[in-house]
């Protein structure tokens, strides 16, 4: 492979169909029927055990238009986008990010599609030690441990970074760019009651998420004056999903084009909300 140029190419490790080579190296990022993913060439058999656990298909095409179309506690009801999307994470008027369900999970991931089935981005949690894998999987330790998450389009190219510290109550999650730099902060405002976000930028108030219900399920997203310019929806996963894994599916719905950072933030919210709420429990974190 030394003379091969960067591309994706049948994964050398046999764990998947097909591994990134970026011209020098194989990479961490693995694609199977078009969904990429994380999972380091030299993952350890704890590793490959979780990933043996995975189970169901997070990107079926109909499985999304349902998420996105479905009435009722299936879907979002969205029957049309408020502006046309350029299939990019920011670009993109209509979120779907759906959990990778695992019988057994020792870190998180999601995979981000349009409306129409695109795999727009993946966000993968990345510096689990094997010690911390270990606490995860034996205790419910790991809600109070810090945990990190790289947002990627589908060359692997990084968006965004998540970082939600330790945490003894309320939770915190802070937003960069691929090179570190600081974007802004998701801050829970209460404990109790329907669940409030403050979206922070520079030191100043920009927006705010706001559960609907006290089981933090649905959420507005306010900008600094108080008008609603998304929505986050979550979707049912079905039964045995909700039986035997703690995966979660969510709708985002953009109601018009958002300034930044204003946009990262409210990107960011949607993917992390899962993270800051509910990393050990189905219930409120």
């Amino acid at each position: 492979m030394s003379t091969s140029p960067a591309n994706w190419y049948p994964d050398p490790m046999k764990r998947h169909q097909v591994r990134y080579w970026d011209g020098t190296v194989w990479t961490h990022h693995v694609s199977n029927n078009g969904v990429t993913g994380i999972d380091p060439p030299n993952s350890t058999r704890l590793d490959r055990f979780e990933q043996g656990l995975t189970v169901g298909n997070e990107g079926d095409p109909d499985k999304i238009n349902r998420q996105v179309s479905a009435t009722g506690y299936k879907g979002a009801g969205i029957q049309n986008a408020a502006f046309e999307g350029a299939g990019t994470l920011f670009t993109e008027p209509i979120l779907v990010v759906n959990q990778k369900a695992k019988i057994i999970e020792l870190s998180n991931q999601y995979s981000v599609f349009n409306a129409q089935g695109l795999q727009v981005a993946a966000v993968n949690e990345v510096g689990q030690s094997a010690v911390k894998k270990a606490v995860r999987l034996l205790t419910s330790w790991d809600q109070f441990l810090t945990h990190r998450y790289v947002i990627a389009d589908a060359s692997g190219t990084t968006l965004l970074q998540i970082t939600r510290p330790a945490k003894l109550m309320k939770s915190s999650i802070i937003v960069s760019d691929p090179a570190g730099a600081e974007i802004g902060r998701i801050v829970q405002q209460n404990m109790f009651g329907k669940i409030r976000f403050g979206l922070e930028a520079g030191g100043a108030a920009v927006g705010s998420i706001n559960a609907e219900n006290w089981r933090a399920w649905n959420f507005r997203i306010e900008d600094h004056t108080g008008a609603e310019v998304a929505r986050i929806t979550k979707t049912f996963e079905g039964i045995a999903r909700t039986m035997f894994t703690s995966a979660d599916n969510y709708v985002v719905q953009l109601h018009d084009h958002i300034p930044q950072p204003l946009l990262s933030l409210v990107v960011a919210a949607a993917l992390s909300v899962d993270t800051a709420l509910k990393q050990d429990s189905r219930g409120l974190g």
